[in-house]
């Protein structure tokens, strides 16, 4: 029985561990991403889409894992909240892979009006989503559940920081008349709404990650009325 139950606790370690390089991948996919967005490399935004189709690999392979784990092992109790909640948080990290595949869609828009004026609240919601997902994973590396409800926080600036970029572009297309300018402009509005999405997954595998310490389900960052 001993051997039974160290063989099943190295199966879910390679499912953790399989879950951290998932979103490792999926970190360099966002740094591909920011800085094709911020030199306008079409080259580098190309990357970003063979990088996703890593991430898109991993999230298969790990959910045929788990669907093994739970056939073979037919898991109890934490053991199958473990498992269910792997096979949660590589969706929102395959997610987070679209978005991020979706600022590099807006590289090659932004190449025919390259002087359009960026909000400098664009850059820093790139690098707090960056930092968001670094601090997740390693909660869930960690199963720290303190770490990931500072995500909760960390959120609430992304949204605040999107609210910013929206009324600055929403400035920007008023004073064009210039329909290749207001089309660049709006996607720079994309890409603003890209990473507010990136943010709210991060949120989403924080959630996933106290659930899977304490089997309660807690909604961390809920809209104030």
């Amino acid at each position: 029985m001993t051997t039974v139950r160290a063989h099943f606790d190295r199966k879910l370690s390679e499912l953790r561990d399989g879950i951290l390089l998932m979103g490792s991948r999926v970190e360099e996919e966002l740094k591909l991403a920011l800085e094709a967005l911020a030199t306008l490399n079409t080259d580098k935004a190309h990357e970003v889409f063979a990088a996703d189709r890593t991430v898109n690999r991993l999230r298969f392979e790990i959910e045929e894992q788990c669907f093994s784990l739970i056939v073979t092992q037919q898991p109890a109790a934490r053991d199958l909240r473990t498992i269910m909640t792997a096979m949660n948080i590589i969706v929102d990290l395959e997610r987070m892979g679209d978005q991020t595949k979706g600022i590099a869609k807006v590289v090659p828009h932004l190449l025919r009006q390259p002087l359009v004026e960026r909000p400098p609240e664009l850059k820093q919601m790139g690098d707090l989503v960056g930092r968001m997902l670094n601090q997740v994973l390693l909660a869930y590396a960690r199963a720290n559940v303190d770490l990931a409800r500072v995500i909760a926080h960390q959120d609430d600036e992304v949204d605040t920081l999107y609210a910013q970029v929206f009324g600055k572009i929403m400035v920007q297309m008023a004073q064009t008349n210039d329909a290749a300018r207001i089309e660049a402009t709006y996607e720079l509005l994309r890409v603003a709404r890209e990473l507010e999405r990136f943010g709210d997954l991060a949120t989403n595998v924080a959630e996933r990650i106290i659930y899977l310490v304490t089997g309660t389900f807690e909604e961390i960052n809920v809209d104030q009325e």
